[in-house]
């Protein structure tokens, strides 16, 4: 076992220490002050601090950094980028799960298509509502299937003030103690090769058009966009990363052939890849 593999359970383990010990000072009244109990957790975030950032230096340091990978991108169609790395990095404000370069997209294939943000109702809404249910997510190179997880179900939106709270300090922090596939959801991994690998996450349940150990060419289709996981809305979350698995794995910088990296609010479009067997999904 890795040393950032053993600091990733240690770090779970210490987050539900502190629960434990929250729960037993409420209801056995231990005789020390109440915030004591939250060293466990204060414990927690400077272990992964340290380990993600100066573990061998952040991925996107000057010394550490190397350049993009050029893939394909993963969508066809009219997307916008959120949380990009072309207007920062971290990207999703942590470095955890190789997660550095991360970008997230959402479909609007006519202006307007993708239901806006809400502040008080309706509170969520189902995932049918959102153009980027269900639409095809393509392999960015050719490359193998080392890894998926399928099965997590595809919840509703969080498309409301009080839903987006919910998700931020309450589910989100219990999907961060259950561990990564939790907070990916449903997702799939791609070795692309001289230490590349390709995420999507938060993936549609039961959409998986390809299994572990397959080959796969550029453009043909692994599976659907879902709503799985520590997600708001239906999106395609991608990165790349330098291992299969992102709980240990650290961010790689890519740049998608014919796009570059949109930045935040930025809209593209992709045209569909060749009607080849070789692309057909499901």
């Amino acid at each position: 076992m890795s040393a950032r593999k053993l600091a990733m359970i240690v770090f779970r383990a210490l987050q539900l220490g502190f629960i434990a010990l929250v729960g037993a000072h409420i209801v056995l009244g231990f005789g020390y002050p109440l915030w004591w109990d939250f060293l466990p957790l204060v414990l927690a975030y400077v272990l992964i601090t340290v380990v993600n950032r100066w573990g061998g230096g952040a991925p996107d340091a000057p010394r550490c950094a190397r350049e993009p990978v050029e893939v394909d991108p993963p969508v066809t169609g009219r997307w916008s980028a959120l949380n990009s790395p072309a207007d920062r990095t971290p990207s999703h404000g942590v470095h955890a799960y190789g997660q550095t370069f991360a970008i997230d997209l959402v479909a609007e294939p006519e202006p307007g298509a993708r239901p806006g943000f809400r502040a008080l109702w309706p509170p969520m809404r189902r995932n049918r509502d959102f153009p980027a249910f269900g639409a095809p997510l393509h392999a960015v190179a050719d490359g193998t299937v080392v890894r998926t997880d399928d099965g997590q179900r595809d919840h509703f939106s969080r498309g409301s003030l009080p839903a987006l709270l919910y998700l931020m300090l309450v589910e989100g922090s219990v999907r961060e103690m259950a561990g990564v596939r939790r907070i990916l959801g449903n997702h799939v991994v791609l070795d692309l090769g001289d230490g590349t690998y390709a995420l999507y996450a938060h993936v549609r349940r039961g959409s998986f058009a390809v299994r572990e150990g397959d080959r796969v060419r550029a453009g043909q289709v692994l599976a659907r966009c879902g709503n799985s996981g520590n997600s708001s809305e239906p999106h395609v979350h991608f990165q790349l990363m330098d291992g299969p698995d992102p709980d240990t794995a650290r961010g790689v910088p890519f740049t998608w052939r014919g796009v570059g990296v949109p930045r935040g609010g930025e809209f593209f479009e992709v045209a569909e890849p060749a009607d080849h067997p070789a692309h057909r999904g499901c």
